[in-house]
Protein backbone atom coordinates (compact mmCIF):
# COMPACT_ATOMS: atom_id res chain seq x y z
CA UNK A 1 0.00 0.00 0.00
CA UNK A 2 1.49 3.67 -0.88
CA UNK A 3 0.92 6.60 1.01
CA UNK A 4 -1.15 9.05 -0.14
CA UNK A 5 0.84 11.64 -1.85
CA UNK A 6 0.86 14.79 0.46
CA UNK A 7 1.84 12.13 3.42
CA UNK A 8 4.81 10.45 1.01
CA UNK A 9 5.88 13.79 0.51
CA UNK A 10 5.97 14.68 4.60
CA UNK A 11 7.24 10.97 5.13
CA UNK A 12 10.31 11.50 2.68
CA UNK A 13 11.38 14.99 3.98
CA UNK A 14 10.73 13.66 8.15
CA UNK A 15 14.73 13.63 9.49
CA UNK A 16 15.37 9.93 10.59
CA UNK A 17 15.26 9.50 14.25
CA UNK A 18 12.97 12.79 15.52
CA UNK A 19 10.37 13.04 17.46
CA UNK A 20 7.13 13.39 15.70
CA UNK A 21 3.15 14.71 16.72
CA UNK A 22 0.89 13.82 13.73
CA UNK A 23 -2.18 15.67 14.49
CA UNK A 24 -5.59 14.27 12.90
CA UNK A 25 -3.45 11.01 12.27
CA UNK A 26 -6.16 9.07 10.93
CA UNK A 27 -5.35 5.41 11.46
CA UNK A 28 -2.14 6.20 12.03
CA UNK A 29 -0.98 5.32 8.08
CA UNK A 30 1.96 8.21 8.07
CA UNK A 31 3.13 7.35 11.87
CA UNK A 32 3.65 3.74 10.77
CA UNK A 33 5.69 4.51 7.53
CA UNK A 34 8.05 6.72 9.79
CA UNK A 35 8.61 4.03 12.36
CA UNK A 36 8.71 1.26 10.41
CA UNK A 37 11.47 3.45 7.93
CA UNK A 38 12.96 5.62 9.89
CA UNK A 39 12.67 4.88 12.98
CA UNK A 40 10.93 8.22 13.95
CA UNK A 41 9.69 8.56 17.69
CA UNK A 42 5.65 9.00 16.04
CA UNK A 43 2.80 9.77 18.27
CA UNK A 44 -0.65 11.12 17.37
CA UNK A 45 -3.74 12.39 18.18
CA UNK A 46 -7.17 11.49 16.50
CA UNK A 47 -10.63 12.60 16.96
CA UNK A 48 -11.96 9.66 15.60
CA UNK A 49 -12.51 6.91 17.76
CA UNK A 50 -12.33 4.20 15.30
CA UNK A 51 -9.22 5.50 14.12
CA UNK A 52 -7.58 5.85 17.23
CA UNK A 53 -8.56 1.81 17.97
CA UNK A 54 -7.06 1.26 13.99
CA UNK A 55 -4.00 3.18 14.81
CA UNK A 56 -3.23 1.58 18.45
CA UNK A 57 -3.81 -1.86 16.43
CA UNK A 58 -0.99 -0.80 14.69
CA UNK A 59 1.23 -0.75 17.76
CA UNK A 60 1.26 3.13 17.35
CA UNK A 61 0.70 5.75 20.38
CA UNK A 62 -2.39 7.64 19.43
CA UNK A 63 -4.89 9.62 21.89
CA UNK A 64 -8.30 10.86 21.23
CA UNK A 65 -8.44 14.23 21.43
CA UNK A 66 -9.43 17.56 19.43
CA UNK A 67 -6.65 20.19 17.52
CA UNK A 68 -8.77 22.64 18.34
CA UNK A 69 -8.89 21.97 22.38
CA UNK A 70 -6.14 19.71 23.28
CA UNK A 71 -3.12 20.97 21.55
CA UNK A 72 -2.66 23.49 24.52
CA UNK A 73 -1.84 19.88 26.57
CA UNK A 74 1.53 19.70 24.74
CA UNK A 75 4.59 21.51 25.98
CA UNK A 76 6.86 23.89 24.00
CA UNK A 77 9.07 22.75 21.62
CA UNK A 78 8.04 19.19 22.65
CA UNK A 79 8.36 17.27 19.05
CA UNK A 80 10.88 18.06 16.01
CA UNK A 81 8.27 18.16 13.54
CA UNK A 82 3.85 18.52 14.16
CA UNK A 83 2.25 17.26 10.89
CA UNK A 84 -1.69 18.53 10.27
CA UNK A 85 -2.00 16.94 6.97
CA UNK A 86 -5.64 17.40 5.33
CA UNK A 87 -7.35 18.74 8.60
CA UNK A 88 -6.70 22.23 9.04
CA UNK A 89 -9.96 23.21 7.12
CA UNK A 90 -11.83 20.83 9.15
CA UNK A 91 -10.72 22.95 12.59
CA UNK A 92 -12.67 25.70 14.24
CA UNK A 93 -10.15 28.03 14.92
CA UNK A 94 -7.25 27.19 11.63
CA UNK A 95 -5.42 30.38 12.92
CA UNK A 96 -5.33 29.06 16.60
CA UNK A 97 -3.89 25.52 15.88
CA UNK A 98 -1.20 26.38 13.48
CA UNK A 99 -0.55 28.26 16.17
CA UNK A 100 -0.25 25.40 18.56
CA UNK A 101 2.04 23.71 15.67
CA UNK A 102 4.37 26.24 15.77
CA UNK A 103 4.40 26.33 19.62
CA UNK A 104 4.91 22.52 20.44
CA UNK A 105 6.94 21.33 17.14
CA UNK A 106 10.05 22.99 16.09
CA UNK A 107 9.10 22.75 12.31
CA UNK A 108 5.64 22.04 11.06
CA UNK A 109 4.22 20.11 7.94
CA UNK A 110 0.58 21.06 7.03
CA UNK A 111 -1.26 19.57 3.94
CA UNK A 112 -4.81 21.09 2.62
CA UNK A 113 -6.51 21.21 -0.72
CA UNK A 114 -6.76 23.98 -2.91
CA UNK A 115 -10.66 25.60 -3.29
CA UNK A 116 -9.00 27.54 -6.06
CA UNK A 117 -7.68 24.79 -8.19
CA UNK A 118 -9.14 25.18 -11.71
CA UNK A 119 -11.96 22.05 -11.77
CA UNK A 120 -12.78 23.41 -8.41
CA UNK A 121 -13.80 26.93 -10.14
CA UNK A 122 -14.90 24.95 -12.91
CA UNK A 123 -17.38 23.08 -11.23
CA UNK A 124 -18.67 26.34 -9.98
CA UNK A 125 -18.30 28.70 -12.49
CA UNK A 126 -20.19 26.33 -15.16
CA UNK A 127 -22.08 23.69 -12.89
CA UNK A 128 -22.76 26.38 -9.93
CA UNK A 129 -22.37 23.63 -7.85
CA UNK A 130 -19.92 22.68 -5.52
CA UNK A 131 -17.34 20.62 -6.75
CA UNK A 132 -16.90 16.42 -6.05
CA UNK A 133 -13.00 16.03 -7.06
CA UNK A 134 -9.92 13.84 -5.97
CA UNK A 135 -8.75 16.31 -3.44
CA UNK A 136 -12.60 16.89 -2.28
CA UNK A 137 -14.15 13.59 -2.75
CA UNK A 138 -17.71 13.82 -0.84
CA UNK A 139 -20.57 16.06 -1.43
CA UNK A 140 -20.95 19.54 0.03
CA UNK A 141 -23.26 17.90 2.69
CA UNK A 142 -20.58 15.69 3.58
CA UNK A 143 -18.00 16.73 3.85
CA UNK A 144 -15.73 18.05 7.02
CA UNK A 145 -14.12 21.15 5.54
CA UNK A 146 -15.39 24.13 7.24
CA UNK A 147 -12.86 26.46 6.01
CA UNK A 148 -11.89 26.61 2.61
CA UNK A 149 -8.35 27.86 2.17
CA UNK A 150 -6.61 28.77 -1.33
CA UNK A 151 -3.04 28.49 -1.26
CA UNK A 152 -2.48 31.83 -1.97
CA UNK A 153 -4.77 32.56 1.18
CA UNK A 154 -2.17 30.68 2.82
CA UNK A 155 0.89 32.10 1.64
CA UNK A 156 -0.74 35.46 2.49
CA UNK A 157 -1.63 33.93 6.07
CA UNK A 158 1.75 32.55 6.77
CA UNK A 159 3.36 36.12 5.52
CA UNK A 160 1.19 37.72 7.41
CA UNK A 161 2.10 36.24 11.07
CA UNK A 162 5.76 36.17 9.77
CA UNK A 163 5.89 32.07 9.79
CA UNK A 164 8.78 30.77 7.15
CA UNK A 165 7.91 28.80 4.92
CA UNK A 166 11.07 26.67 4.47
CA UNK A 167 9.82 24.52 1.58
CA UNK A 168 6.18 23.82 -0.46
CA UNK A 169 5.19 21.15 -2.38
CA UNK A 170 2.09 21.51 -4.94
CA UNK A 171 -0.04 18.46 -5.95
CA UNK A 172 -2.44 18.05 -8.72
CA UNK A 173 -3.30 14.25 -7.95
CA UNK A 174 0.32 12.28 -7.28
CA UNK A 175 2.24 14.66 -9.79
CA UNK A 176 4.22 17.70 -8.80
CA UNK A 177 3.27 20.84 -10.62
CA UNK A 178 5.87 24.24 -10.26
CA UNK A 179 4.83 27.05 -7.69
CA UNK A 180 4.34 28.97 -10.75
CA UNK A 181 0.44 29.52 -10.91
CA UNK A 182 0.46 26.80 -8.02
CA UNK A 183 -2.75 28.82 -6.72
CA UNK A 184 -4.96 27.36 -9.95
CA UNK A 185 -3.02 24.36 -11.26
CA UNK A 186 -2.64 22.22 -7.81
CA UNK A 187 -5.52 19.82 -6.13
CA UNK A 188 -3.36 20.26 -2.47
CA UNK A 189 -0.10 22.01 -1.02
CA UNK A 190 1.91 20.43 1.54
CA UNK A 191 4.01 23.46 3.41
CA UNK A 192 6.81 23.20 5.67
CA UNK A 193 6.96 25.68 8.48
CA UNK A 194 8.88 26.63 11.19
CA UNK A 195 9.15 30.00 13.48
Amino acid sequence: MSLRPDLAIIAANVTPASRVLDIGCGDGELMAELRDRSQVDARGIEIDARNVSAAVGRGLSVVQGDADTDLANYPDQAFDFAILSQTLQTTNAPDKVLEELLRIGRRAFVSFPNFAYWRVRWSLMWGGRMPVTAALPVSWYETQNIHQLTIDDFRAFVAERGIIVENAWFLNGAKRTSAAAANFRAEHAVFLLRR
